[in-house]
């Protein structure tokens, strides 16, 4: 039997806070990027994993966190522990793959287009691994014009934000590019969960386990927290919180104290 899809069981709770961790990932990832691009000799490597990980943990969180307002009416709904981990990995790999090739050369010859296609389908993958994950009474069907679509969307959706990542400097127009980048994350999602029917096995459920909730909530605490951490490295960087400009015209002594001063902040909490 055909089962009953309901992918808004807490209302707008689940779709907004899950734009919302995809705004964050995305903001942090955009700027780190832009901090390794603002001092070729600092810890470039570094600054480009942590956004790749900020990035990819956004949507990663995202998409689970959507996926707690999802259910089957007719029966529960379970999550594989290693398929879920696996996807986090993967979302964190492919957009490290993106960042890093638009990271080391630039928008241009044609590094843009090959990161943008490899992280969008990346993305993809990590968005259908995650429905690999879920255990339930029945089994899931895909509309493949809905699909083709939400990979399309994904693609698009990379593509723009490794575009922003190595155009946009300001921390104004970085964070209107993350939200821009939060609402096209979610309207792949959303139309990749448009795509999904259920065939129901019987009428009763025979599969018990933890909720959704119950696995879920717990698995979400370390990418938040993670995505916490991030966002206190680039509030009390000095380079991100005076800009290049301001930072270059520091003497080498001068720029050793205003970091020692952002790091005692932080520690004091301001």
């Amino acid at each position: 039997m055909e089962g009953t899809i309901d992918g808004f069981r807490y209302g707008i709770v689940t779709p907004v806070a899950a734009y919302l961790m995809a705004c964050l990932g995305g903001a942090l990832g955009l700027r780190c990027i832009v901090r390794s691009l603002m001092d070729k000799d600092s810890f470039r490597a570094g600054w480009l994993a942590l956004g790749a990980a900020s990035i990819g943990c956004g949507i990663w969180t995202m998409h689970f966190i959507a996926m707690i307002g999802f259910r089957v009416k007719e029966t529960r709904i379970g999550y594989d522990v290693g398929l879920t981990v696996l996807s986090l990995v993967v979302a964190v790999a492919v957009v490290g793959v993106g960042v890093f090739l638009v990271g080391r050369r630039g928008a241009g010859r044609g590094a843009l287009p090959l990161a943008g296609a490899l992280t969008g389908l990346g993305v993809a993958a990590m968005h259908y691994l995650g429905m690999a994950a879920m255990r339930f009474n029945g089994r899931i069907a895909y509309d493949p014009l809905l699909v083709a679509l939400s990979v399309l969307i994904a693609v698009v959706a990379a593509t723009a934000a490794l575009w922003a990542a190595v155009t946009v400097r300001g921390l104004l127009t970085s964070l209107g590019a993350s939200l821009l980048m939060g609402l096209a994350v979610s309207g792949m999602h959303y139309t990749a969960m448009a795509a999904v029917g259920v065939h129901v096995h019987g009428t009763t459920s025979s599969w018990a386990g933890d909720s959704p909730t119950s696995l879920l909530l717990p698995m979400l605490i370390g990418p938040v927290i993670f995505l916490l951490l991030a966002g206190v490295v680039v509030m009390f960087d000095p380079l991100l919180v005076l800009g290049d400009g301001e930072w270059n015209r520091l003497a080498p002594k001068e720029r050793t104290e205003t970091a020692k001063r952002q790091v005692s902040r932080s520690w004091s909490g301001g």
